[in-house]
Parts: C-alpha cells; sequence; structure tokens
C-alpha cells in the first residue's frame, strides 16, 4: 500500500464517522417525542460498520494493492453496512391529558438515551478529527519527502 492511499482510507473513515454523527444528531432531536403506540414510537438508530476488503465494490479506480489481496485479515477501509434500529422498549408514560394517549391514558416516549448519545458523538467525532489528522500528516510527509531532493 502506498502513502496515497492513506487519503482513500482517512477519507473513509470521516466518510462513515460522518453517517454516524448524522443518525446521532437524529436520535437526539427525537429523543423527548412520543407517540400514541409503541410500534409508532421514535427507536435509537445506529450505524453498522463492516472493513472494506481490497477489491471490493466502492474502492477508489486505479489503487493497486500489491500482496495484499490473498494476505488474510487485509482490509483497505470501513464502509456503513446499514442502519439498525433499537430493539430496546420505549418508555411508556402515563400522561391521560396527552392529546396522543391511548385508552388507558399512556403515551410511548423514543427509547433514546441522551447521555448515551452524547457519548458516542463525542466518541465519533474524536475519530473523525483523527482520521483527519493521520490525511493532514501523510500530506506533510509527502511534501517532505518532495523537498529532499532539493
Amino acid at each position: 500500500m502506498s502513502l496515497g492511499n492513506v487519503f482513500d482510507i482517512a477519507g473513509m473513515g470521516m466518510g462513515v464517522q460522518t453517517v454516524r454523527l448524522n443518525t446521532i444528531a437524529s436520535n437526539i432531536a427525537n429523543a423527548e417525542t412520543v407517540a400514541g403506540s409503541a410500534q409508532a414510537a421514535y427507536r435509537a438508530r445506529h450505524p453498522v460498520f463492516v472493513a472494506q476488503p481490497p477489491g471490493a465494490a466502492g474502492n477508489t479506480p486505479g489503487i493497486e494493492f500489491r500482496g495484499q489481496q490473498d494476505s488474510p485479515g487485509a482490509s483497505f477501509g470501513v464502509m456503513v453496512a446499514e442502519i439498525m434500529q433499537s430493539d430496546r422498549a420505549p418508555q411508556r408514560r402515563h400522561q391521560p391529558g396527552h392529546p396522543l394517549a391511548d385508552e388507558q391514558g399512556y403515551v410511548y416516549a423514543s427509547n433514546v438515551n441522551p447521555v448515551e448519545e452524547m457519548a458516542d458523538m463525542i466518541a465519533a467525532s474524536r475519530s473523525f478529527q483523527l482520521n483527519a489528522e493521520m490525511a493532514n500528516t501523510a500530506k506533510s510527509m509527502m511534501q517532505r519527502l518532495l523537498t529532499l531532493g532539493q
């Protein structure tokens, strides 16, 4: 793998962390929503990441991975496989005066835990920052390499 591939890997890392941050933002925005039934209540969403092997669809064309195609465990980056909904049950609250309350007077609040989401947001933003820092380090290494001939 050449130094130029570092930019592709860092870009993929920043891309999946952007998806992660967007789903976290959606979860936090819907943390206090209520619905009239458990089925209609908002459920937290979380992206599922998978390693993207060399030669997989979506890799940058023209990049060669000499000696890595056959090596077990060799991977080129990460991608979002899907965005899953949480299977945790929504919170049932007794609010008989609420316009969305069911026959027994209950409303169903989302199952989003804002504290967990904030911790996840900090981890995602730090991961994004590390990927950007990795790309900047590779850029400065390439610039220093070019100045060696002077």
